[in-house]
């Protein structure tokens, strides 16, 4: 067999296109026939400066036709703060009463020209963690659960965070605490059940991870509620899972509870349905209760009972966020929220 040698042809490299110059400040005053200064204080929102509302318009059409959008870091320099507010995002699986909340939050930080962020730590916790958020600069830092402590307080605020507020169980030294009242949920599930003449009550622990966080201080509600009645309180270990559900429906008659809280709507749900495939009646056999009142909840057969909860307002932890901004000096405070009280349907 014949080999036969071929020289390709060598093809010209195609230049690269040079990148389009960065619009400055100054395009934009030109295109809109104003000052730079004028451009600051209409892209900024600055409010101290009286600007005619045709000269705004003009400015912000010149800054889209070019492409221009201010340049966060230069405006920092200027304040000698950022706008950033940074939010680590949840380490546990969090259901749609809180996702309403933190959009909520988001919205009232905007319209307040704060720059919300959300900061994905997996892998990251206490100390390490609020290093790595101090490395962005942030202004205001607002950290869901726990793990952070004194010494990411102190880290945090060294980098120039002027607010650090904590939502959680517990306290932290430094910084301004929204207190979550978990106790107060299970307390107001478990003296329904007593009301209604439930003793052997049930209680689901997820088996998620981080969710004992939230769930024991639930089921310490529950036999606060309890306590000295003669009702048995029972731990009920359930994963969100379909599987784990049927097994404890499976065996639910041998533990002769007539009641159970689930942990919040979503463990209920799925939990009641498992009861009801292995004909246990809810809520002849079974009362069942929720938490978090979700609209899902109510179109339920039958309807389910839940404890509604009211979280703290975006806007007006928005607006405590600006101030401590504002006025970092202050002394921490510790704010009780996590209202709770019970809802009766038909599960219960």
């Amino acid at each position: 067999m014949r080999y036969v040698m071929v020289q390709l042809p060598k093809q010209p490299v195609p230049s690269s296109p040079a990148p389009p110059a960065v619009p400055t400040s100054a395009d934009v005053a030109r295109l809109a026939g104003v000052s730079r200064a004028t451009v600051s204080y209409v892209l900024n929102n600055t409010r101290a400066v009286r600007i005619s509302e045709p000269t705004r318009r003009r400015v912000h059409e010149a800054a889209e036709e070019l492409g221009y959008v201010p340049h966060a870091a230069a405006r920092s320099l200027r304040a000698g703060h950022s706008r950033m507010v940074l939010m680590p995002a949840p380490n546990v699986p969090v259901g749609a009463l809180y996702s309403q909340f933190l959009n909520e939050l988001q919205w009232a930080l905007s319209r307040l020209d704060y720059t919300v962020v959300q900061y994905g730590s997996i892998g990251l916790q206490g100390d390490e963690a609020a290093r790595a958020w101090a490395e962005l600069r942030p202004v205001a830092v607002l950290v869901p659960g726990a793990g952070l402590g004194p010494q990411g307080v102190h880290v945090l605020k060294r980098s120039g965070a002027r607010a650090v507020l904590t939502l959680g169980p517990e306290r932290v030294e430094g910084a301004h605490t929204l207190l979550l009242d978990h106790d107060g949920v299970g307390h107001s599930a478990g003296a329904h059940l007593l009301a209604r003449g439930r003793r052997g009550v049930g209680v689901v622990l997820p088996l998620e991870d981080g969710l004992a966080l939230y769930s024991r201080p639930r089921l310490e509600g529950v036999r606060r509620a309890l306590r000295g009645t003669g009702a048995v309180v029972t731990e009920l270990p359930l994963a969100y899972e379909e599987e784990s559900a049927a097994r404890l429906a499976a065996r639910w008659r041998s533990l002769g509870l007539d009641a159970v809280f689930a942990y919040n709507d979503e463990y209920a749900m799925l939990l009641m349905r498992a009861l009801q495939d292995e004909g246990v009646d809810v809520p002849g056999e079974t009362a069942v209760v929720g938490a978090d009142d979700l609209m899902l909840g109510r179109l339920l057969r039958p309807r389910l009972s839940t404890v509604h909860i009211e979280l703290p307002s975006g806007r007006e932890l928005a607006e405590l966020v600006d101030r401590v901004v504002r006025d970092p000096g202050g002394v921490p405070e510790v704010h009780r929220v996590l209202g709770a009280r019970i809802v009766h349907r038909e599960s219960s």
